[in-house]
């Protein structure tokens, strides 16, 4: 029976994996503040747009005539939707998870109990270095050449690691309580009752693990919806990348949109 319970935390944090594939990637890394988007190749910036439409290719100012600046126009608002849309994506399909762990801690050591507090903290800490890695400040972000194949994805590494050191201390946290709660009851009942006593614990398991996968089916299917018009999105700025490389020979070379 105890030995379900880290294979219900892991499938229930793994909601985030819910949504569809997306067959995009991004070719190069990307930074945008206020003033400037820049596309990024090996640590260089080799594409910068300053404003709507001033485009400079590898450092050389790039004359445009006036179709040619509405198509960096519409490039450079799409780039400014879409890229904090692939960190709201990723943050909340985090969230989703972290909560399910934080609720299941909550449903068997307490709600508030020291326990589920210690958890919760490293949970606050780890979104806020999420946030804070994607999201520098108001209006600054920064994705990394990425395939949205699979958006747990922009998580490898650094963040995965982390995530699963926190679900792991989660597990040890929720096995002692549980143990200790166990051995507390069996000393004040006869022998008679433990085998009971287990047998209602793990229907509790199940009803709860029931409980938490209909509670957050909805934030899944809403982050599935959510992805899959992301993915659309940067279909058709794709689309419109495609009409830019036609028009612009400088730009031909520097591919960031790429559809399969």
């Amino acid at each position: 029976m105890i030995k379900k319970i880290p294979l219900l935390l892991l499938s229930l944090f793994s909601v985030n994996s819910y949504a569809e594939q997306c067959s995009v990637n991004f070719n190069y890394g990307v930074i945008i503040d206020p003033s400037h988007i820049r596309i990024i190749d090996m640590g260089q910036t080799v594409v910068q747009i300053n404003g709507e439409n001033q485009l400079f290719v590898q450092g050389r100012e790039i004359k445009l005539n006036q179709e040619q600046e509405q198509l960096i126009d519409l490039f450079s608002l799409g780039i400014r939707s879409q890229v904090p849309e692939i960190v709201s994506i990723a943050i909340e399909g985090v969230d989703i998870g972290l909560k399910a762990v934080n609720k299941a801690i909550g449903s068997l050591t307490g709600e508030n109990s020291a326990s589920q507090q210690k958890v919760q903290a490293k949970f606050e800490e780890l979104k806020s270095r999420i946030r804070t890695r994607f999201n520098q400040s108001a209006n600054n972000y920064y994705i990394a050449p990425q395939d949205f194949d699979d958006f747990d994805d922009i998580f490898t590494g650094e963040f995965e690691e982390e995530i699963e050191e926190i679900i792991s201390d989660s597990i040890g946290t929720i096995l002692l309580a549980v143990g200790e709660a166990l051995i507390n009851d069996n000393s004040n009942e006869n022998d008679g009752h433990s085998e009971q006593r287990i047998s209602s614990f793990d229907d509790r398991m199940k009803s709860m693990g029931k409980d938490l996968k209909l509670e957050i089916s909805a934030s899944a299917n809403a982050l599935e919806k959510k992805a899959e018009q992301f993915c659309l999105n940067l279909t058709e700025l794709d689309k419109i990348e495609s009409e830019i490389q036609r028009s612009i020979m400088a730009l031909r070379q520097f591919d960031l949109i790429e559809t399969n």
